[in-house]
């Protein structure tokens, strides 16, 4: 049984949208990031995206009387913002993977020194 209730001009879209949004979101910004890290789209128009869907999600989506636009709108927001957060990700792991390279060199430079033989 369902949790979501059911609301005035629900459709059976907008209920299936709305059940399963967070997937829907992850699946569009999972292509979009492939697009992105393979250079078919530039950051910036991703960065771009990113504000003006969540500016149209926060003026408009959140108050409008259609659950279906609602939802849409929310999908939408949500998709570009990971899909900016991902080149962010990618800059964070190739800061540690550095970082975990520097300690390993130091602890290997410390062993080396220390080696009294």
């Amino acid at each position: 049984m369902s949790n979501l209730v059911l609301e005035h001009r629900d459709t059976r879209f907008s209920r299936r949208l709305r059940r399963r949004r967070t997937q829907v979101a992850v699946a569009i910004a999972l292509v979009e990031a492939v697009l992105l890290l393979a250079g078919v789209v530039p950051w910036w128009v991703a960065v771009a995206a990113a504000a003006a869907s969540v500016i149209a999600y926060a003026w408009v989506g959140r108050s409008h009387a259609s659950p279906s636009v609602r939802a849409v709108a929310w999908v939408a927001a949500v998709s570009q913002l990971i899909v900016v957060l991902v080149p962010v990700g990618i800059v964070l792991a190739g800061v540690l993977v550095l970082a975990l390279l520097v300690a390993a060199a130091v602890v290997a430079l410390a062993v080396l020194l220390l080696d009294r033989r």
